[in-house]
């Protein structure tokens, strides 16, 4: 069975730009506490449109979707779940409130993870969550002429629970010892809990969540307001590029965690980025919201969507979005650009 190095592998990872993904990051995270400080009423206002992005798109990763108004109802808890898709986005809500309310006190031991799986299927009918699988999976990929095939052949069945302890006490142990940089550990930590695929469903959801619940304790807590679930799902190729990349050969112990390593970072660097983006945005609340979505128009270089600014601005309803484009796009200060869901605007 694969081990688990946590001690001497991550320092083969210290590469020039991952060295320098990571100082960014740092230097991120020293700001974090100012904004955080000085804008407490706004982060509400992200920390709820998180909360319904996150919930919908890690979901939508996995083929699950509703309409958005029913997203927003469930997240909310202003609607019970109507069919299976619907049980398990309330799931996975409750486990990610869960986190975000109880995360210092939740370690990711084996036994831990199992409750989470049980909760995320709370809302299910049957026996599908809180146990490990209980038949082989296999990682499977559809090419153009729709024939499948195995892209990776995950840990059998009978080896899960010995190697999810193993995996989890080799992490924790690493962790503890507090030697190598979090943001490194973290993305092995999930790159291998993807790889031995624990579940019988639910392990891509579990590995973002597991992936949130990590950063915050280490101190990372954008993701509270800036969903990366989100994040992934608009990269959702590299990310699947990346994960192939790093698992092969996997079971051999001749795989490298680079390219998901390198992925990670991209991801955290590019959430930071947006919070404290959005975090100015929110700053100039005094202003019209118009005037702020001329603003955020501005600061865009080449093509912006209505849905990116409704992203940027999730305080600004809809309508409103709507009613400044129609009126900016008449007065000749953006022109309208593509068609259907690939519509845009510019500035002129």
């Amino acid at each position: 069975m694969r081990t688990f190095d946590y001690i001497k592998s991550p320092a083969k990872l210290l590469t020039p730009e991952i060295v320098q993904m990571i100082g960014s990051i740092h230097e991120h995270k020293g700001k974090q506490e100012l904004f955080l400080e000085a804008n407490i009423d706004e982060l509400k206002t992200l920390l709820e449109a998180a909360l319904i992005q996150s919930t919908g798109a890690s979901n939508r990763i996995e083929g699950i979707f509703t309409s958005d108004k029913r997203l927003e109802e469930l997240v909310s808890q202003k609607a019970d779940p109507r069919n299976r898709s619907e049980q398990e986005i309330a799931g996975y809500r409750e486990v990610l409130a869960t986190i975000h309310e109880s995360y210092e006190y939740i370690n990711p031991r084996s036994n831990i993870i199992l409750q989470l799986h049980r909760d995320l299927y709370s809302y299910s009918q049957g026996a599908a969550g809180g146990s490990y699988k209980n038949s082989d999976n296999v990682i499977a990929e559809t090419d153009a002429e729709g024939q499948q095939k195995a892209r990776f052949i995950s840990v059998p069945a009978f080896q899960t629970v010995e190697a999810m302890e193993e995996l989890c006490a080799q992490f924790l142990e690493a962790w503890e010892a507090d030697r190598m940089d979090k943001l490194i550990l973290i993305p092995m930590f999930i790159l291998d809990f993807l790889c031995i695929h624990p579940f019988n469903d639910g392990n891509g959801r579990m590995s973002r969540l597991l992936t949130l619940l990590l950063f915050y304790k280490a101190g990372y807590i954008v993701g509270k307001y800036v969903s990366m679930e989100r994040l992934i799902e608009k990269t959702k190729e590299t990310y699947y590029e990346a994960l192939q990349a790093s698992s092969t050969g996997w079971h051999e112990g001749e795989s490298s965690y680079e390219p998901f390593v390198k992925y990670y970072l991209g991801i955290m660097l590019k959430a930071y980025n947006e919070f404290e983006s959005r975090v100015e945005h929110l700053k100039h609340r005094g202003i019209s919201k118009p005037e702020r979505i001329k603003a955020v128009i501005d600061n865009k270089v080449g093509k912006i969507t209505k849905k990116e600014i409704m992203e940027l601005c999730p305080d600004i309803s809809k309508v409103t979005v709507e009613r400044t484009l129609t009126d900016l796009v008449k007065s000749g200060y953006i022109a309208k650009v593509g068609a259907g869901p690939s519509t845009g605007y510019v500035r002129i």
